[in-house]
């Protein structure tokens, strides 16, 4: 018989800051595209990430992925790097990005692809607010 898929949760919380701009604009229009977040010196956000992977379920563990496995890797890969840091400047693999949540999620799909043993990655869900958030399922 075979195994159900089972879809597999772990969520992250990071600091980090972020100017939405783009250099190929005037400053006018990036004030009008961007408003307050064109702010030359950026602002910040709590971010939160919900990165599901899904599998079927091991026989002998009873997991899909371990969920310390799963938090090891989206932690190094991604929080670490990005946690009480300036997105435009201070993350190496985010450069020449305009940081939206957009082509955040995008970058961490990218960044988080093929880290898995385990299970696929199936979606991630970023938290700019509470009550904004983007998903990307790759």
């Amino acid at each position: 018989m075979t195994q159900p898929v089972v879809f597999v949760t772990r969520k992250l919380h990071f600091n980090a800051a972020h100017r939405l701009f783009n250099p190929s604009f005037s400053n006018e229009k990036n004030d009008e595209i961007f408003g307050k977040c064109n702010n030359a010196n950026g602002h910040g956000h709590n971010y939160e990430i919900e990165v599901t992977v899904s599998g079927q379920i091991d026989p002998e563990t009873g997991y899909v992925i371990d969920l310390k496995v799963l938090k090891d890797i989206v932690d190094r890969l991604i929080v670490e790097e990005c946690d009480h840091r300036h997105l435009n400047f201070d993350v190496p693999w985010l450069k020449g990005i305009n940081p939206t949540a957009e082509n955040l999620v995008v970058a961490f799909w990218n960044r988080l692809a093929g880290s898995f043993k385990q299970g696929k990655l199936h979606v991630i869900r970023l938290y700019e607010t509470e009550r904004n958030y983007v998903e990307y399922f790759g």
